[in-house]
């Protein structure tokens, strides 16, 4: 039985590794790539670099400007996140555990900023942002990334505290507790799972986000790591190697971040798909 399981899921396995094999690769390319020097990359393109050049990726260590950038993205990608989780935690309670008229109307509302690309606002949002004199400020950047992060964020709080049983309520109020007791003291630790869900994927969408700071930010002293590959690659057009070794450091955070990370979002997700 065992190998007739495993000739059934054979093909499941082998699309598994080509499509990982689709992701790896290149990333492995970018980093062997910052290996090299310019010329190297010219000459052999594919193979290993010969000699090892590792005074790109130091170079770009050493600089004060990519530790600027790094810390911009991350002060902008905490704030967004902690306001996004908040906020969609006490909306997603309010939807999934309190009955008001026009419960379903609102929650409905909300579900349609799924449909509105960022493009579409730009301009509109651009004015808005300019007449509260939030340009060149990092809250002109974090408030409408909560903004458009709040949809997707309520839709998945609300599916998991509406499968949180009604009995324990009906026992925590009991003992004492009102509503916000419950989503305090009960309800945000059970859906710890879910929340940490939320918050990498907060973390990534703003981290990689490159057009609202493009359009916020016309100080460099405010610029994000996304705006500042756009430069560095502009600046060193010419020299490959070197803009390989900034796009993979440009990633390394993130990653890092999805690593650690990645227990806890693979356990929401499949804590969602069992409550389901």
């Amino acid at each position: 039985m065992n190998t007739r399981r495993k000739t059934r899921n054979l093909p499941l396995h082998l699309v598994l590794v080509v499509v990982g094999a689709l992701m790896a690769v290149p990333l492995l390319y970018a980093v062997l790539s910052g290996f090299k020097s310019t010329d190297q990359l010219s000459r052999n393109p594919i193979g290993l670099p010969a000699p090892w050049n590792p005074g790109n990726y130091t170079g770009i260590l050493g600089s004060g400007d990519f530790w600027r950038l790094v810390g911009n993205s991350t002060l902008i990608a905490v704030a967004t996140t902690v306001l996004v989780v908040v906020l969609s935690a006490l909306a997603a309670f309010s939807f999934a555990r309190f009955a008001f008229r026009g419960r379903e109307v609102l929650f409905t509302v909300f579900t349609m900023g799924l449909m509105f690309p960022f493009a579409v606002a730009a301009l509109p949002l651009f004015l808005l942002l300019r007449s509260l004199g939030l340009l060149d400020n990092p809250l002109g950047v974090v408030l409408p990334q909560a903004a458009f992060g709040l949809p997707m964020t309520i839709i998945i709080l609300r599916g998991f505290f509406r499968q949180i049983p009604g009995e324990l309520e009906e026992a925590a109020t009991l003992d004492g507790c009102g509503p916000f007791g419950f989503f305090w003291r009960v309800l945000l630790p059970m859906a710890r799972p879910a929340l940490g869900t939320v918050s990498v994927l907060a973390v990534v969408t703003s981290w990689n986000n490159f057009f609202l700071p493009l359009l916020v930010f016309t100080d460099s002293t405010w610029w994000t790591l996304p705006i500042g590959v756009q430069q560095f690659q502009g600046q060193y057009a010419a020299d490959y190697a070197r803009v390989f070794a900034y796009l993979v450091l440009a990633m390394v955070p993130a990653l890092a971040f999805y690593g650690v990370a990645e227990r806890q979002l693979v356990g929401g997700l499949t804590a969602g798909a069992t409550k389901g």
